[in-house]
């Protein structure tokens, strides 16, 4: 292979491998305006779309794929859980788990939290 053809084949090696590099993203870390709901009631009253949700309690049924019913000390909603970020550890309605989130109001069917991350409180 000449010089040329090994510069050519490099710098497109360096310009494809660069595109699979994912871009880092910086994040918000300081404090919001913006409240995060922490038990159910709140969240059924007053979280509108995409507000963020922090919970303490349980998830006390499956209903399909992907979808439960979380239940605290103020009631019960829907939730959906990734089954990527779904702990690794058996979860029955008696474990008591964190989950965080955002609402995702629904305009026709049941509104929902979308959870981002759930651990089991021990």
């Amino acid at each position: 292979m000449d010089l040329k053809t090994r510069l050519t084949t490099l710098t497109m090696t360096i310009l494809m491998g660069g595109a699979l590099v994912p871009m880092a993203q910086a994040q918000y870390v300081g404090p919001s305006s913006q409240k995060t709901f922490t038990n159910v009631e709140q969240v059924t009253k007053n979280a509108k779309d995409d507000d963020p949700v922090a919970l303490r309690g349980k998830l006390v049924r499956k209903v399909s794929n992907e979808t439960y019913v979380f239940a605290d000390e103020t009631g019960e909603i829907q939730v959906e859980i990734d089954d990527k970020i779904f702990p690794k550890e058996p979860v029955d309605a008696n474990t008591t788990v964190e989950i965080v989130g955002e609402m995702d109001k629904a305009i026709v069917g049941t509104s929902e939290v979308d959870v981002k991350a759930i651990t089991i409180v021990r």
